[in-house]
């Protein structure tokens, strides 16, 4: 990793692994106690991105498209989970460079593991006030700053499809039945008595006379006419929704030199 480069620059870069695999972005960047250079960074992970694995930077270099790592995404994804709490324990760091089968960083003569070695949060100010009261190089009245950063849910909408509706016609046949009134024709004789025979001559013999009879009849025709009219309409319909996420925030805590600890 370039010496010019910054912790708070790879913070939320992209990962990159040898072969282009995208891991995930930076969640924290661990720095070497003795260099003050970027040694580890986290990984986000999962959903929300709540899960963070530590990568290690020996060997990578950024780029436009993030940061690239010489450890593959298998590796990362069984990666030891440590909490990203802002410090590595010894047993913690032992984990990770055996894992990623890194040389040990140098101990000290009792056998544990050189506390300069060990990787710490970047981004942030160290207590200079304890390491400067050590070593006789700092006045009683020199004060140190740390900033303390934690994560907050932004929550949103955005509109999505979520199905189709049609509306279509089909035809069905049904049985109808209407009463028409129809008239018809029927004979039925008058009789008429003469009363007063003329002088008309009369002669007995067979005669006929035929009378043409009418009826009516129900004629069926159809026709097509409108007879309702629908059509689709969408409304808005508001209701309440509770998401959740898991956020991470950083708490303060001083240690004195009995190794008494106080968080803040």
């Amino acid at each position: 990793m370039a010496k010019t480069m910054q912790p708070q620059e790879l913070i939320d870069s992209a990962v990159v692994d040898p072969t282009g695999n995208k891991l995930g972005k930076v969640g924290n960047v661990y720095l070497a106690d003795a260099t003050r250079q970027p040694e580890w960074i986290t990984v986000k992970t999962g959903l929300f991105g709540t899960k963070e694995s530590f990568v290690p930077l020996s060997g990578a270099h950024a780029d436009r498209d993030g940061v690239h790592v010489r450890v593959d995404k298998e590796a990362v994804t069984d990666a030891p989970r440590i909490e990203a709490d802002g410090h590595l324990s010894a047993e913690e760091s032992a984990r990770l460079y055996k894992h990623y089968g890194l040389p040990m960083p140098r101990t000290s003569p009792d056998g544990r593991m050189d506390e300069r070695a060990q990787g710490r949060p970047g981004g942030t100010d160290r207590d200079k006030a304890a390491m400067d009261a050590g070593a006789g190089m700092k006045d009683r009245d020199t004060e140190s700053t740390m900033t303390r950063s934690e994560e907050r849910l932004n929550v949103g909408t955005e509109r999505v499809e979520t199905g189709h509706v049609r509306l279509r016609k089909y035809v069905v046949t049904e049985e109808q039945q209407i009463t028409v009134p129809v008239s018809h024709e029927e004979v039925r004789i008058e009789r008429e008595p003469i009363t007063k025979p003329g002088g008309e001559r009369v002669e007995i013999g067979e005669d006929e006379q035929e009378v043409v009879l009418h009826a009516e009849k129900p004629v069926v025709n159809k026709e097509t006419v409108a007879v309702e009219r629908a059509r689709l309409k969408t409304e808005t319909v508001t209701e309440d929704q509770t998401v959740s996420g898991k956020i991470r925030k950083e708490q303060f805590e001083v240690t004195d030199d009995e190794g008494k600890h106080r968080k803040s």
